[in-house]
């Protein structure tokens, strides 16, 4: 996956906005809007972070390495089970808690590798 990473990200990040919109749309004609928070962080970390992601490592190709792969399953995993469980907790089930620790705990693992891959591919 290394070698296509960047098209990766940028394809995730679409599908992550359309959730977004969509419960955008949702809380809007419903005039519900409780779900605001997971709304957001789907579009922040969804769509924007992942965006972003791609398009380094489109301009950064020596960056696509196997570091960058794992970046890529633990932002994405920890994306997904934070706005899920940011869902939950906002809706009245505070024991997603966890849930939403362990997906923090992901999406920084993932910051942390991302951090790494662009101090180093921005070397002078």
């Amino acid at each position: 996956m290394s070698a296509s990473i960047d098209r990766a990200f940028l394809r995730v990040a679409v599908l992550y906005a359309l959730v977004g919109l969509c419960g955008g749309i949702f809380m809007s004609a419903s005039h519900d809007h409780a779900l605001m928070p997971a709304h957001a962080h789907w579009l922040l970390l969804g769509w924007v972070s992942m965006f972003l992601y791609g398009l380094f490592y489109k301009t950064h190709p020596a960056a696509k390495t196997k570091l960058a792969t794992a970046q890529f399953w633990l932002a994405n995993i920890g994306a997904i089970l934070l706005c899920v469980a940011v869902g939950f907790i906002v809706t009245g089930h505070p024991k997603a808690e966890p849930g939403a620790a362990i997906g923090s705990l992901f999406v920084l693992a993932g910051m942390i590798l991302f951090a790494i891959q662009v101090f180093r591919g921005t070397k002078a």
